[in-house]
């Protein structure tokens, strides 16, 4: 296939990281729904790596639902192959992505291409990075019927919207067939994400047909899985950075710490690449392992998205230069999430927390704080509010013991929505129209209307009133004396931790 001259340069450079299996042995087992930028610089590495190792077979076709435009005909271009930079402090690796046999979009392609991909005999695993909205569940766990994709996929399963509806009627046509079924793989960062795939897949499907739903469970697996590896955004700077690096302007070029990990529940119903010889942990149980990323990686992303925000930080690396906020962020890991962890792992939490602080601090990586802290009506539960109810649930619990830093999130996230610190300003998320409604009274008046939101404050947690008293001194302390002075006020606890 004709490539550009530069990627083909790039490709035969002798200081480029690549595989050397034939890329003639690949073939499309894995078709990957939410081609972001996550998935090429995490899963299709991972797979790249265990395609050298043994059986060159796996190939990944990506599928993106909701994007347009000419990008996937450029990757097809430089033969499915994209450049990813990894950084480690000062030191730059080039790496050249080999796993891919394909990619589409939807909204360019229809979703008949799509289904014709899914139902290819030799797909074996469908896996996901569609983000916590894109599984469409109410807080409960349940499909969401009036979410606008699900109800116009009930209404039309054979033209699917929605990524629940495409591997719902994927599925029914290969039991049509007789072909064999697919493992659901979610590589998204939920708490128990197979197991909320399940859910999602199963009831949509008992919806429009039990019998499909039934099939679906004896023959369908849906692995957890715990990834962990920081890729920023890319901007125009970053796509610059790549060019000046390898000589090449790659649309689908990445730039990724150099750290990765993947933990994957070995739950697959039609077979799966040989991870494990590329450093992936394979696990009869994942849940430990995401919890602990969840609560102490994740959590403490949305408090310096939310806090550092308010402070101004554009980028996560310039928390980590704010002194403060650097050390109030690793006592909120070791002081309040490690101690919420409901599971014992053989691992220094400590020493896991010094890491994450290390791996923030890379200025190399450019990740922005406005950027985690989208979507925080769906982050926020998992990554807060159960550790917050995990603390209080202890025998040892005392209000004087409140979680004081995850408060101070839940606080800061409330401002952080009013947009009151910048004035280009957006709010990003699945709610952001009930909580723009919310926001629509006095100023003397958001805080107690923020907190009815139940999506965020379950009746569980406000039937804690210190917590929410906590709340709401830390609210209006920020309203009043400003982020800096509360942050301030957290020297004491600093000098005697719990």
């Amino acid at each position: 296939m004709y490539q550009e001259p530069s990627f083909q340069a790039f490709c035969d450079a002798d200081d480029v990281i690549k595989t050397d299996y034939s890329r003639a042995t690949l073939q499309t087992k894995i078709v990957h729904l939410g081609f972001g930028a996550f998935h090429r610089a995490h899963q299709a590495v991972f797979t790249d790596l265990a395609n050298q190792e043994a059986d060159p077979s796996w190939g990944i076709f990506g599928i993106n639902l909701f994007r347009k435009g000419p990008l996937t005909e450029q990757f097809c271009a430089q033969d499915n192959q994209a450049v990813l930079l990894e950084k480690a402090g000062q030191e730059t690796t080039k790496r050249l992505v080999r796993s891919f046999t394909g990619a589409m979009n939807v909204e360019d392609q229809g979703i008949q291409a799509a289904l014709a991909k899914l139902c290819e005999p030799a797909v074996a695993i469908v896996s996901l990075t569609v983000t916590e909205k894109g599984y469409c569940l109410t807080p409960e766990g349940r499909i969401n019927r009036d979410n606008e994709l699900i109800a116009a996929d009930l209404k039309n399963p054979q033209a699917p919207r929605s990524a629940i509806g495409l591997i719902g009627e994927a599925l029914r046509l290969r039991k049509t067939l007789k072909l064999p079924a697919f493992t659901v793989m979610s590589c998204d960062n939920i708490p128990e994400n197979g197991g909320k795939t399940k859910a999602a897949v199963l009831e949509y499907a008992m919806l429009l047909d039990p019998e499909l739903a039934s099939w679906i469970e004896q023959e369908v697996t849906f692995p957890s899985t715990m990834v962990d590896r920081i890729v920023p955004a890319m901007s125009d700077a970053s796509f610059d950075e790549i060019e000046r690096e390898t000589g090449v302007r790659d649309p689908f070029g990445l730039i990724s710490e150099s750290f990765k990990q993947w933990v994957v529940e070995d739950q697959f119903c039609s077979g799966r690449p040989n991870w494990h010889l590329a450093g992936v942990m394979m696990v009869n149980d994942v849940l430990p392992y995401e919890e602990m990323k969840l609560r102490m990686l994740n959590g403490s992303h949305s408090f310096l998205a939310y806090v550092g925000g308010l402070c101004g930080h554009d980028y996560i690396y310039q928390c980590m230069q704010d002194a403060l906020l650097k050390d109030i962020t690793l006592a909120l890991m070791i002081n309040e999430q490690a101690p919420s962890l409901s599971s014992q792992l053989d691992v220094d939490l400590k020493q896991y927390a010094e890491l994450l602080i290390a791996r923030f601090s890379n200025q190399s990586i450019k990740h922005q704080t406005a950027q985690i802290a989208m979507d925080g009506s769906q982050k926020l539960p998992p990554r807060v509010i159960d550790s917050i109810l995990t603390l209080v649930s202890k025998p040892c619990y005392e209000s004087a013991q409140a979680p004081r830093i995850l408060l101070l999130l839940l606080a800061g996230w409330m401002h952080f929505i009013q947009g009151k610190h910048r004035p280009d300003f957006q709010l990003i998320d699945p709610e952001a129209q009930t909580l723009n409604a919310l926001l629509a009274v006095d100023d003397d008046k958001k805080c107690a209307s923020l907190l009815q939101f139940k999506a965020v404050f379950s009746d569980a947690f406000i039937a804690h009133q210190d917590l929410v008293q906590q709340i709401t001194h830390f609210y209006y302390a920020i309203d009043e004396q400003g982020i800096r002075a509360v942050l301030d006020g957290f020297v004491p606890l600093l000098r005697s931790p719990k």
